[in-house]
């Protein structure tokens, strides 16, 4: 809800309350975010201008040598104010809202307040996706737009505020008009500036690098400055626009916590600082470094649209409010609410070796272990035995694949899978047909050598002539064969940014325009191929962000399918996304990115919290194996329902990381706890459930499980009556034949018993015995619990 008393103006939503208030000179002061004030309470007009009051600054005198804003207001000193926007000149020497040059050399800006509208439902951008309302919520005056203007030199900046009151996000953006007489210059712009009278707060973000994404960082920021930003012409790796701002003591479920994110997958800005005053502000969006715009009369910019959330119970709460927003106001089309199929991946079965007969036998061992989708990924067209040629030439192999696409395709589903495939469309090897048809269709600095990454090169997605190509490319290629799924990767960063399509006076244009370009092909071929699953990657998680959401239901999380680094990877994530959006793959163990070997059920735990895929050759598993991985992917399929959509709560992180996802009706959920590596005589371990009803009663309960005797090593002669020697044939055989037992957990408890004490486990092997009691716990072990409502009426497990 929106309310405006007499230029004082309230965002309600259920558990939140953002305030500001216009002053005599025209400047937005921002009065209050934080946990609601009002609540269902009727307030009078009177009662909020008495409430902005109380919550205003009371400015007498100027401050020290702080810069007064004009002779009738000597007291007001932007710099000690907090502002809902603030721009250069003015004496505000802190981050800045807007940064523009002028005609006449000018950077100084004076926005004022002109009006302000409170409107029904949300118009979707131009040129950048953003999030939407559903059916039935507009119509309830979700939007405020308040226009300023630039009394010197006539410029128009609108302000647009939109509320989500189901998952209690308020979103920002901005867009700035040249209604002036002569060109400018803007030099930055941001999407949300968020202004607290106190410091001292902990600033988190989520670095890291290709194949180690998401590492959380906490920050004490008492004075000075910390930003996280990329420049990498993606959301980046390096560090994932979703931030969060917080009270030094909250924890997962006490505190005051804001979780801020942006709606855009190009170089972004996100800014932490504190003021000489104490004062703490934030800003975030487009990346002002290397960004320029000009605008000539009558022209727009149009920014992203930032992501806000408030909780006063810890992260996990702004973390259930970020997973509702982007499940119910980003991701959209058919699969928005569809169970994603468990599939195979080929990579790192085959990488580029391969042939149709391969991957037939590849798919056929999928099948028989319950995969619903096959997805053939890099090497499939042009000559591309290699990552250094071919890319940019969309046609089939046909060494390959004589068939074409449409053969593979028909005889993949002729077995009763789906079909999908890889496709790198912003990117060209020099090595290829397009490349030499077209050189100055790339990213690069004309008569200068060109500093290369992956083997390949960057296409100008500035140019629309080279976004048209593009699309048509993969039109083509789309409708060539019966595909379900398309895996749309983008694997190197920017090098020497230029677009020889732009003149050199705009080349600080490049960077957005490229995004801008990408959009519009995204959106294009998504509309058009609605029915296809169409997931990002670009390395792993390099562009992993809510504008891609915008185009994709799903993004691959990271290369890296270790599940130990999974585990933190898919945590990082899940303080800012659902598990929805997020896949991941079993692979074969080592692991291929990091020499680790891992349980096969702990590939699989882990895998199964995010959309449950395999990547690994079926075809070389024993019998065990690929047993096991059948049970895997029945299990799985029946509470698929819970892992995708559910609601995903963190418990411990460390040495022990503790998951559950529970139903939103609170009747089933899916608990795992992982050990990342053991410590001697250490049995005792408990779990703890979440989002469970604290009045319900549950049935808690683990599968069955055997143990290869080969994980006990040369234990095994503490029982054996004749000595077999570890690794040796006998051994071999022997684990054919004998397995030891392993315990399964079976209890009954209260929600609140789940949930505030916990369940007591059956002890871990300590080096005193072994037998169905004792849990096997060694380095990377976990173990997944289903937890049903035990009553009558929804039945019990038997």
């Amino acid at each position: 809800m929106i309310r405006n008393a007499k230029n004082v103006y309230v965002l309600s939503t259920p558990r939140t309350t953002y305030m500001f208030r216009v002053l005599s000179t025209g400047h937005l002061e921002h009065l209050y975010y934080g946990a609601a004030l009002y609540g269902g309470s009727i307030v009078m007009d009177e009662e909020l201008l008495e409430d902005a009051e109380a919550l205003g600054e009371k400015k007498v005198f100027p401050s020290g040598n702080m810069i007064s804003y004009d002779a009738e207001h000597l007291e007001l000193t932007l710099e000690d104010m907090r502002l809902e926007m603030s721009s250069a000149g003015k004496g505000d020497i802190r981050e800045p809202f807007i940064e523009i040059i002028h005609a006449d050399g000018g950077r100084t800006s004076d926005f004022l307040f002109e009006k302000a509208e409170i409107l029904d439902g949300k118009e979707g951008f131009k040129t950048l996706p953003g999030s939407y309302f559903n059916s039935g919520e507009e119509g309830d005056r979700e939007h405020l737009a308040v226009t300023l203007k630039d009394r010197n030199y006539g410029l128009t900046l609108e302000l647009h505020y939109y509320v989500f009151e189901d998952s209690d996000v308020i979103t920002r953006s901005s867009r700035l008009i040249n209604t002036g007489d002569e060109k400018i210059r803007l030099e930055r712009l941001m999407s949300s500036q968020l202004d607290f009278s106190e410091s001292g707060f902990v600033f988190t973000d989520f670095t890291g690098a290709w194949a180690r994404e998401m590492e959380r960082h906490d920050t004490e920021v008492k004075t000075g400055k910390i930003v996280n930003s990329s420049f990498t012409g993606s959301s980046s790796n390096r560090c994932n626009p979703f931030v969060m701002i917080s009270e030094t003591e909250t924890t997962e479920t006490a505190g005051n916590c804001y979780g801020l994110n942006l709606i855009y997958s190009g170089n972004h800005y996100e800014a932490l600082e504190v003021s000489p005053m104490g004062k703490t502000r934030f800003v975030s969006g487009i990346n002002p470094r290397g960004f320029s715009f000009l605008l000539a009369p009558g022209e727009d910019f149009e920014n992203p649209e930032a992501v806000m959330t408030f909780s006063g119970n810890g992260f996990r709460e702004m973390s259930l409010n970020m997973h509702k927003f982007v499940r119910e106001h980003i991701v959209r089309g058919s699969w928005k609410h569809r169970e994603r199929p468990v599939l195979l991946n080929s990579w790192e079965a085959a990488y580029f070796r391969f042939d149709e007969s391969r991957l037939l036998k590849l798919a056929r061992a999928a099948k028989d272990a319950g995969i619903e989708l096959f997805v053939m990924d890099d090497g499939w067209f042009g000559k591309r035995d290699s990552d250094d040629c071919s890319l940019g030439d969309w046609t089939v192999n046909r060494k390959k694949l004589p068939g074409g696409l449409k053969g593979l395709a028909d005889k993949i589903h002729r077995t009763g899978m789906d079909f999908g495939i890889w496709v790198e469309p912003e990117m060209v090897n020099t090595d290829s047909n397009l490349y030499r048809e077209h050189p100055d269709w790339t990213m690069e600095i004309p008569g200068r050598p060109h500093s290369e990454g992956r083997n390949q090169r960057v296409l100008d997605m500035a140019n629309p002539e080279v976004v048209d190509h593009m699309t048509d490319a993969m039109r083509s290629v789309f409708s060539s064969a019966d595909i379900d799924y398309v895996k749309w990767d983008m694997n190197r960063i920017f090098s020497d940014v230029y677009s020889q399509y732009l003149p050199p006076g705009r080349q600080g244009e490049t960077a957005h325009r490229y995004i801008l370009g990408v959009y519009r092909m995204m959106k294009t071929l998504t509309e058009e191929f609605p029915d296809i699953l169409f997931e990002g990657c670009a390395a792993g998680g390099n562009r992993f962000d809510l504008g891609i959401l915008c185009y994709f239901p799903q993004i691959w999380a990271s290369d890296d399918t270790d599940p130990a680094e999974r585990a933190r990877i898919q945590e990082g994530y899940s303080y800012g996304y659902p598990m929805s959006v997020l896949t991941s793959h079993v692979s074969a163990s080592p692991n291929h990115q990091t020499l680790r070997e891992t349980p096969l059920d702990t590939r699989f735990n882990i895998a199964a919290f995010g959309l449950l895929g395999y990547e690994l050759n079926l075809n070389d598993l024993g019998k065990k194996e690929l047993e096991e991985i059948r049970k895997q992917i029945e299990a799985y399929k029946i509470w698929r329902e819970v892992l995708q959509f559910g609601d995903f709560h963190r418990g411990r992180n460390g040495n022990i990381h503790e998951w559950t996802c529970a139903a939103p009706d609170r009747e089933k959920a899916v608990g795992m706890i992982l050990q990342e590596l053991a410590s001697p005589n250490s049995p005792y371990e408990e779990f703890h459930a979440a989002g469970l009803d604290e009045r319900k009663r549950y049935h808690l309960y683990s599968t069955e499980v055997e143990r290869d005797i080969r994980e006990f090593g040369d234990l095994v002669n503490t029982v054996s009556p004749v000595h077999v020697k570890p690794g040796s044939v006998i051994h071999s055989m022997l684990a054919r034949f004998v397995t030891m037992p392993g315990e399964q957990e079976d209890v009954k408890a209260s929600g609140a018993v789940l949930m505030r004490a916990g369940v007591k486990l059956l002890p871990a092997y300590a080096g005193t015995g072994y037998n169905e009691q004792i849990r096997y716990f060694a380095d990377f072990c976990s173990r997944m619990y289903f937890i049903e409502e035990a009553s009558e009426e929804k039945g019990e497990k038997e």
